[in-house]
């Protein structure tokens, strides 16, 4: 099912969505993204289409189970309700689980015309997306569903011993987004756990001398289990560390398999 892309592709349309990293610059329209990518157009086009196809499959093949799609239509989503997606790469991917949420809900609920905004951003962190969040709540969201930490817990150099935002910072980033949007309901996502191994191998990473580690990654969803709202515990799903099949071969970013495996969780959690 899940077709390769380039590894520029991968990088700069999959997980970098011009759309969010752009969202204000004005008319910005396919050939403005492509070119922004460092595309043609047409190129970008049918890599994004091939992205939404994979999300659509993924979903079509979740609800082929009916106990599945049963939990589908008893998701607590009211018709007309507005949801809204936060977080960074591994939300804002043309693939990810909240498309492949997004799908879910158009195939089997059509009727109750739920919107779906994805407002996440590659390579935000929980400081980033609180310094942008009162701009993100333009749709008026019934639903917030929050994906965040992966950034947080970035290391830079091999010998700091302090992560890009410290879990005590994350903590307060949380709480304070939260209480910013009080009105709405929130659903948590742990950030998954990753292979430390192929991301110190990885050039890019090399390059930026950036670190990854599972214990930081830990922390953080220690802090998102705190929350009072659900909480869909993606680290328990993908193992430590993570099942080599839910990741890309960078060993951070789900795999296709990885995302829709959040996506079950997701409405799992909110069935039981």
């Amino acid at each position: 099912m899940e077709k390769a892309m380039p590894l520029q592709l991968a990088n700069l349309l999959q997980f970098q969505g011009s759309e969010r990293c752009f969202h204000l610059v004005p008319s910005l329209d396919d050939a403005l993204r492509s070119a922004l990518l460092g595309l043609d157009e047409a190129t970008y086009r049918a890599s994004k289409e091939q992205c939404q196809a994979n999300a659509r499959e993924a979903a079509e093949e979740l609800l082929a189970e009916p106990s599945f799609a049963d939990r589908v239509d008893r998701l607590p989503f009211e018709a007309g309700a507005t949801l809204l997606g936060i977080g960074d790469s591994l939300t804002d991917d043309f693939q990810s689980w909240l498309e492949i949420l997004r799908h879910l809900l158009e195939l089997e609920r059509p009727h109750d015309d739920i919107r779906v905004h994805n407002a996440a951003v590659g390579g935000q962190t929980s400081s980033l997306l609180l310094g942008r969040f009162l701009s993100t709540l333009e749709p008026r969201p019934d639903w917030i569903l929050c994906l965040l930490g992966v950034n947080d817990a970035l290391r830079i150099g091999s010998r700091t011993s302090k992560t890009l935002v410290s879990v005590e910072e994350t903590a307060r980033n949380l709480s304070a987004i939260r209480q910013l949007a009080a009105a709405a309901r929130w659903v948590w996502l742990t950030p998954p756990t990753i292979r430390e191994e192929p991301i110190a191998a990885n050039p890019f990473m090399q390059r930026l001398q950036v670190r990854l580690h599972n214990e930081d990654l830990k922390a953080i969803s220690d802090v998102v289990r705190r929350q009072p709202e659900p909480v869909v515990d993606v680290q328990t799903v993908f193992g430590r560390p993570a099942a080599a099949s839910l990741l890309l071969p960078d060993g951070i970013h789900p795999s296709l398999t990885g995302q829709k495996a959040i996506a079950r969780a997701f409405v799992e959690r909110l069935t039981s």
